[in-house]
């Protein structure tokens, strides 16, 4: 075996960064050792192993060492612990299933932690929230609902469902959030409602968007799904507008399993809508003086959460704190670790740390599925947010046509963008291990 040198090269230190993702060390570390191995002959440097086969056997050779496993980083997981096993189970003992105590006592828990006077109904979903929201506004056929093109599907799909014609908006290339001198070229005299969504949890800037929805008395609808935690100023997101719509998704921020919340800051719209996602019934169990006696009034639709899911997300909830904690202080090591790459992380100001969202600049800027397939190879999870702008997805690009230079900046966030994992089941050093992960796949890409 010919030596290398104490300072190995360039391509020599994309190796050595591959065996320190691979194995779990500091990088440091292995640098001084693979360093110390070249001096005595005993490590070959120079070139790279591209089969994913031999990469599990090391990314450097050193005689008669076997290299440890690679340890998977997943992009999100359920941070469960016995304590939410409990919280299950105490229920599957109890007779009531439905319609009962945990769920009104996760209402008025959620509603605590949001604070500043949130009145909280709990529903199956985000979506569901959504639609009950578009419900209660009278959004229907002849309507049009402001959404933003970098978003998920649901956030349109829901408006669609109502009959209403959904205007997209484009995103800054900073935040990935609308502005609100974008949702104001886009009001027209049949503007039925705004939805904003706090993009990967960073607060759009609101005070701006909720004078310009008083301005035209527009309904404003906050979709929070990836944004319990944040706040601006000490006010949660979803405060802001007339309504916030949470998700409480497996790898969100607090899990029910599937289940959501809607929020707002008016008692009279919680009231009303707490009876339109229970079929419209006038009458919950517990309010009835004769059983089973009850009046429908309006008609509503099925978006319960159940006794068993309201039960688990009490349990999350009491961990709130720790998670939200966890979350900041990955995104914080994982950003620091990306300083100087080719890449530009989003961020912004009350950030709740759902994810770290990069989008690949300069040579890798076209070569993001390439990067996604090396973070695999390497153990890491990612994923992407979103897909492509919700305008140029089939359905909607058949509705409505697409012109691709109204939504330069959901283009680059789409095409562009690895969203990288900073949830609370990463282990110490996922953070520096993603980091290097990220910079040896790029260099390799480029």
């Amino acid at each position: 075996m010919t030596s290398s040198t104490p300072d190995p090269d360039k391509k020599s230190r994309v190796i050595i960064v591959d065996l320190a993702v691979e194995t779990g060390l500091d990088l440091a570390k292995v640098e001084g050792v693979v360093s110390a191995f070249a001096q005595h002959g005993l490590v070959e440097l120079g070139h790279r192993r591209r089969s994913a086969a031999r990469r599990s056997e090391g990314a450097a050779s050193v005689s008669g060492m076997a290299a440890p496993a690679t340890r998977t980083i997943p992009f999100g997981r359920p941070w469960l612990n016995d304590d939410d096993r409990k919280a299950v189970a105490d229920v599957l003992d109890q007779p009531i299933l439905a319609h009962g105590p945990q769920s009104a006592a996760f209402e008025d828990e959620f509603a605590r932690f949001m604070g500043d006077g949130a009145h909280c109904v709990s529903v199956s979903s985000c979506a569901a929230a959504l639609h009950l929201a578009y419900s209660y506004f009278g959004v229907g056929p002849g309507d049009e609902v402001i959404v933003p093109a970098e978003t998920h599907a649901a956030t349109a799909n829901t408006a669609e469902w109502v009959g209403a014609t959904s205007v997209f908006v484009d995103c800054d290339d900073a935040t990935g959030n609308m502005t609100a001198d974008a949702i104001r070229a886009a009001i027209t005299p049949r503007t039925k409602a705004i939805t904003v969504v706090h993009f990967v949890g960073i607060p759009c800037d609101m005070r701006p968007i909720a004078a310009l929805a008083r301005e035209h008395g527009i309904p404003l609808v906050e979709d929070c799904a990836l944004a319990v935690g944040a706040r601006i100023d000490g006010t949660h997101v979803g405060l802001f507008g007339d309504v916030g719509c949470f998700s409480f998704y497996p790898v969100k921020h607090i899990t029910t399993a599937e289940g959501g919340m809607f929020v707002s800051k008016h008692a009279d719209v919680a009231s009303r809508v707490a009876r339109l996602r229970a079929h419209g019934v006038d009458r919950s169990h517990g309010e009835r003086a004769i059983p089973g006696m009850y009046d429908v009034p309006t008609i509503g639709l099925n978006y319960r959460l159940s006794e068993i899911q309201a039960a688990l997300g009490r349990s999350q909830l009491r961990r709130i704190d720790e998670i939200l904690e966890r979350r900041r202080a990955n995104f914080a090591a994982l950003k620091v670790g990306l300083a100087g790459a080719p890449v530009r992380v989003l961020d912004g100001t009350g950030n709740s740390h759902y994810c770290l969202s990069i989008v690949l600049e300069g040579d890798v800027a076209s070569k993001r599925n390439d990067v996604l397939r090396g973070l695999g190879e390497r153990g890491v999870g990612a994923s992407v947010y979103y897909p492509q702008p919700v305008p140029r997805m089939t359905y909607y690009r058949e509705k409505y046509g697409y012109d691709a230079s109204s939504y330069t900046g959901a283009e680059d966030v789409s095409d562009r963008g690895i969203a990288l994992p900073v949830g609370p089941h990463l282990e110490e050093g996922d953070g520096e291990a993603i980091a290097a992960a990220v910079r040896a796949v790029v260099e390799d890409a480029a």
